[in-house]
């Protein structure tokens, strides 16, 4: 999905639930989780994996620049952004593909900067699922505990216990005697899971397993994926350039562009309180507008000189200086239009606009508009906004609550044909 930026130039084999809490075992330590009741998400646990202020050169070039994070226990994290960010390269660090140039990567407490892929109790499931044509779903599934022989180091029936339990959790008994050829798309990568899954890794790594699907499978797949690995409770860092993707299945999100972790966040915060000009273009769509910082107007918002005007706006993580350059960010379903000219207060902003353009979207309808300084303003308009039939040339009020708004540092707004350019493979 390609976001729209508008400028003005073990699973721990055994998991119970106690309380609202999901007990993982992982390896043989047992670590905790809590549920969120009311959202559904996780609240990181203890640090599986920790990435120490990690820099990854190839010869002049910098992949990676500097990460510094941690993925907790039963999280679900991902990784975004868009072609050549640093994303896969961190993740073929974790998993012991490629050495960091500087820094340390610990997996459970333990620096693995240095240990070969097969001594780290992590796994990774790519694109092309690489099953064993010749082997049938139980037999693929098992292949792993075979290679370790638990049935002679766990006891006979340990092989077959686990296998019925991962092709049960990813609802595949009943093909459990077919072979991968047999299978649609979204099956074999349900195989690729449990395949994955049966050795109870510390952390499943995931490299853009959905890109080989089509559209509609890779919609209930995000879905499918997030059940299993909440059933598991087990880590899972996945890494894509699909913003959808991650806003769908995270716990926390970090945003990467050109090697640097812009920001890290759960998927609300991300979307509703981005750090950058970069991060809002990237997530979502967003109306992006240059201008300057020009004071506070109380103790909870600034003043801005954007749209050929001054606006009381909601102040970002960065502090800028009274008179600085900013950028003022509004996401399109924020923005409210009216035929007549609201009164500015604390809890609205509005400014004169011309409709240039109207295209029906099914949910919303997305306005066009042009502010008075010829700024673009673009609105996604909802049935609950009742408007009469509007054409290009009607004169309109563009508004918005301070609240919705957010106070960026000055920087290029990347254009549509940037973020094509971007997430171009």
């Amino acid at each position: 999905m390609l976001t729209e930026c508008i400028t003005d130039g073990g699973p721990g084999g055994r998991n119970r639930t106690q309380g609202g809490s999901v007990l993982t075992e992982i390896g043989t330590t047992a670590t905790e989780h809590h549920t969120d009741p009311v959202g559904g998400q996780s609240t990181p646990g203890p640090a599986v994996i920790e990435i120490d202020h990690v820099y990854k050169r190839f010869d002049d070039y910098v992949a990676v620049d500097d990460a510094d994070f941690s993925i907790g226990a039963g999280e679900f994290f991902s990784m975004l952004g868009p072609s050549g960010c640093g994303k896969t390269t961190t993740l073929r660090m974790i998993a012991g593909f490629e050495t960091p140039t500087e820094g340390a990567i610990r997996l459970e407490g333990n620096d693995v900067s240095r240990m070969p892929p097969h001594k780290r109790n992590v796994n990774t499931v790519f694109q092309h699922y690489a099953l064993f044509p010749h082997m049938t779903v139980w037999d693929n599934v098992a292949y792993g505990p075979r290679s370790q022989k638990l049935d002679k180091t766990k006891g006979k029936g340990e092989v077959q216990r686990r296998v019925d339990e991962l092709i049960d959790v990813v609802r595949l008994t009943d093909f459990a005697k077919r072979k991968p050829s047999q299978l649609s798309g979204g099956q074999q990568q349900r195989v690729a899971l449990a395949r994955a899954l049966v050795n109870y890794p510390s952390a499943l790594l995931l490299d853009e397993p959905l890109g080989a699907l089509d559209l509609k499978l890779r919609h209930v797949m995000q879905f499918e994926l997030k059940r299993i690995q909440r059933e598991l409770g087990i880590t899972f860092v996945y890494v894509t350039h699909d913003q959808e993707e991650a806003l769908t299945m995270s716990d926390r999100i970090a945003v990467m562009n050109a090697g640097k972790v812009e920001q890290i966040g759960s998927p609300t915060e991300i979307y509703d309180q981005p750090a950058t000009v970069f991060v809002a273009s990237f997530i979502g769509q967003a109306n992006l507008w240059h201008g300057r910082q020009t004071g506070r107007v109380n103790r909870d918002f600034v003043e801005v000189e954007v749209l050929g005007t001054k606006l009381a706006a909601a102040p970002g993580s960065t502090t800028i200086e009274s008179g600085g350059r900013a950028t003022l960010m509004v996401r399109p379903e924020r923005v409210r239009i009216s035929m007549e000219a609201p009164v500015n207060s604390e809890s609205l902003v509005s400014v004169p606009a011309t409709v240039t353009d109207l295209t029906f979207q099914g949910p919303v309808l997305r306005l066009s508009l042009a502010a008075a300084d010829g700024s673009p303003i673009i609105a996604h308009v909802g049935p609950e906004q009742a408007l009469p039939m509007l054409r290009p040339g009607d004169q309109v009020h563009a508004g918005w609550a301070p609240s919705a708004s957010r106070v960026l540092p000055d920087a290029d707004i990347p254009t549509t044909e940037d973020l094509e350019e971007m997430l171009d493979d």
